[in-house]
């Protein structure tokens, strides 16, 4: 069930976004600052709150002066929305909360923490019901611990909200450690577990281990193959082993240069056999050549049919991989962050002479300091 749209006010550098549409992708361009990165941690802080971690959030992340759109005196509450429409049928559920800051501590309340039904499901127009989940008046929503449907559909959807990061590379990186053997359930955000969950996938779904190796080998021509079992001496633990085309040697992750290892995860991340249905990527070509860009667009574009992807990049090469319907410029306008969505059809004269990456590198469309 896809996301249909979201809305968010008073968070961060965000007074009030309207309602922004999700489409299968939807690739974030912008300037430095603008706040591409405060939309993407709105979905960190729906994975935190429906985990009933709402508290260790919001106090990694500054407390309610560094959450509110310039802090608690000028910002009385913090509102978001978030609507579900199935494919090809209208919206039939949806959540809205919002937090009020506390007046004697640090931390907020809820003072709305709802589901919503439309009773108009089956047929186009719009008429919500809500339901209190039981976080009204608390620190942390009731969602992690209510039995009804609505509350399970939510918290299912919220934990797929992870924002996938890979830049991490340092010898002391969670990439280049050994996985735990048996920490394969699903790939975490920063790869720690890279080992481990390719080793199921090898076991579960060979066809798809060997497409895998098949696109990493198309942009890293020594590579040949993984050799991924537990450790002879350590079973509990399991190293991203592999070959080297022409060598009998066997490598491992310290042996990957930077941009190889940020493309396997890459890789593992949108050819897994059972994708999240959400796949939320900070700046995914960071080290990458041009060719792996362009590889790395073609496993998006796959990886959408299943489902929605949402990318904030500085790369003009990935943005001219996608059609101008999948771009939301952000830009900073009057103190505040600004969401638009570009269209073919609007840019329709001037995509007959130029690509949407030179547009967005001639501030045509924003974008641009």
């Amino acid at each position: 069930m896809p996301i249909d749209r979201i809305h968010i006010k008073n968070f961060k550098s965000i007074r009030d976004s309207g309602d922004i549409h999700i489409k299968p992708i939807n690739i974030l361009i912008g300037a430095n600052g603008v706040g591409k990165s405060n939309f993407i941690s709105f979905f960190k802080m729906l994975n935190s709150l429906s985990k009933k971690r709402l508290g260790f959030y919001v106090a990694d992340n500054g407390y309610e002066n560094s959450l509110l759109y310039f802090g608690r005196k000028k910002s009385k509450s913090m509102e978001g929305s978030i609507v579900f429409k199935p494919e090809g049928k209208n919206t039939n559920n949806r959540y809205d909360f919002k937090l009020v800051p506390k007046k004697q501590s640090t931390g907020f309340y809820f003072e709305r923490d709802e589901g919503g039904f439309n009773s108009f499901a089956k047929g186009n127009n719009e008429s919500w019901s809500f339901e209190d989940l039981g976080g009204k008046g608390k620190e942390e929503s009731g969602i992690s611990e209510n039995g009804m449907d609505r509350a399970g559909f939510l918290r299912e959807y919220f934990d797929s909200f992870n924002v996938f990061h890979f830049h991490d590379t340092s010898s002391n990186s969670a990439l280049k450690q050994p996985s735990k053997t048996l920490d394969y359930k699903y790939l975490k955000p920063d790869g720690s577990n890279l080992a481990a969950f390719l080793y199921k996938i090898k076991d579960t779904h060979p066809k798809h281990f060997k497409m895998i190796e098949y696109t990493i080998s198309s942009v890293a021509p020594f590579f040949e193959k993984f050799d991924l079992l537990p450790d002879d001496k350590n079973p509990d633990v399991i190293f991203l082993n592999w070959l080297e085309k022409g060598s009998d040697e066997y490598f491992n992750a310290h042996h990957l240069s930077d941009g190889t290892l940020r493309f396997i995860a890459l890789t593992t991340l949108l050819l897994q056999p059972v994708l999240p249905s959400t796949i939320i990527l900070d700046e995914p070509e960071l080290g990458l050549h041009p060719f792996g860009i362009a590889k790395l667009a073609g496993m998006i574009k796959k990886a959408s049919v299943q489902s929605q992807i949402i990318i904030a990049t500085q790369s003009v090469n990935l943005v001219n991989e996608f059609s101008a319907d999948d771009i939301i410029v952000v830009n900073r306008e009057d103190n505040q962050t600004v969401f638009k969505r570009q269209s073919e059809e609007s840019l329709k004269t001037w995509l007959e002479d130029y690509s949407i990456g030179e547009l967005w590198e001639k501030n045509v469309i924003g974008g641009r300091l």
